[in-house]
């Protein structure tokens, strides 16, 4: 059964409005203007961990079916826990629809995501670096975001953030 596209945009935007009032600490998230089911997010690599420093690209794709169906979850940048464009198997995913809760929201789901990128868990989709090389892709992640043009697009406050800090590096 093909659930019409209004209930998934108007779900969409239920949850965005959420994310709007109550933003989610370590993690942004915006759909595309052209396309509300596809949304990005950047996480903010959190203090003490090996992700310090870095920020790092996602994107969520949902299918017209949301919320009965789930999205699939993709990183982007470079990040040493996740292989990128690929889809990552997640009970939150569609890689186990069966598993699906169409209660969960967007910030829901980030922040599980978020949860589960801090952990060591395997995965279909993860890799198995070490904290150096974590740390040195959390160094990395910045410039690599700057040349990636949907970055860009869909979080200019952070590419503000990004540019003043190379630019007190470069000073200092």
């Amino acid at each position: 059964m093909e659930i019409p596209v209004g209930i998934a945009t108007r779900r969409l935007q239920q949850d965005y409005l959420g994310i709007i009032k109550d933003p989610m600490p370590y993690v942004k998230a915006h759909p595309l203007s052209s396309n509300i089911l596809e949304w990005h997010f950047a996480v903010i690599g959190p203090e003490n961990t090996p992700y310090e420093g870095g920020i790092y690209h996602g994107k969520l794709l949902f299918p017209s079916e949301y919320p009965f169906k789930p999205p699939s979850i993709s990183m982007i940048t470079p990040n040493g826990r996740f292989l990128c464009n690929t889809r990552l198997c997640l009970s939150i995913s569609d890689y186990h629809p069966d598993r699906w809760n169409p209660a969960w929201s967007v910030s829901g789901l980030l922040t599980f995501f978020f949860s589960f990128m801090l952990e060591n868990l395997i995965t279909s989709g993860s890799v198995e670096t070490t904290d150096l090389e974590k740390r040195t892709l959390a160094l990395c992640s910045s410039e690599f975001n700057l040349r990636d043009p949907i970055f860009c697009h869909v979080f200019p406050d952070l590419v503000n953030v990004i540019k003043k800090k190379m630019e007190n590096n470069a000073v200092g």
